[in-house]
């Protein structure tokens, strides 16, 4: 299982990266989407998934942490989701205002000659 979850972190990166290198603004954006949705990934299997483990403490006095799943990954991996949607809706608003100032969606402003 961790194999397929490197792989699929990997080939979402990977994608990731080739998008931003491509010319046109919207395939950057999502270029940068999928990396976010790779770290994102990675950050949750940093935390690992627990089988059978409660969430919270219930009861009370010292609890035993290996008792316990981790919240913590789960936490960060869900800010992220959440600064990852408004920087990408701050991303579009941008694009399309710079798409009605120069008339191109090109990143750097010009067509590419053929």
């Amino acid at each position: 299982m961790e194999a397929v979850i490197a792989i699929s972190m990997g080939v979402l990166f990977g994608s990731g990266i080739w998008l931003i290198l491509r010319p046109r603004t919207f395939q950057v954006i999502v270029g940068l989407m999928l990396m976010s949705y790779a770290v994102n990934l990675f950050i949750f299997m940093v935390g690992r998934l627990w089988v059978d483990k409660a969430p919270l403490t219930l009861q009370a006095g010292t609890p035993q942490p290996g008792d316990y799943a981790d919240p913590v990954s789960q936490a960060l991996v869900l800010t992220a989701i959440v600064i990852g949607f408004a920087t990408t809706a701050l991303y579009l608003v941008i694009m399309i205002g710079a798409r009605g100032l120069t008339g191109t969606d090109h990143v750097d402003g010009e067509e590419a000659d053929e």
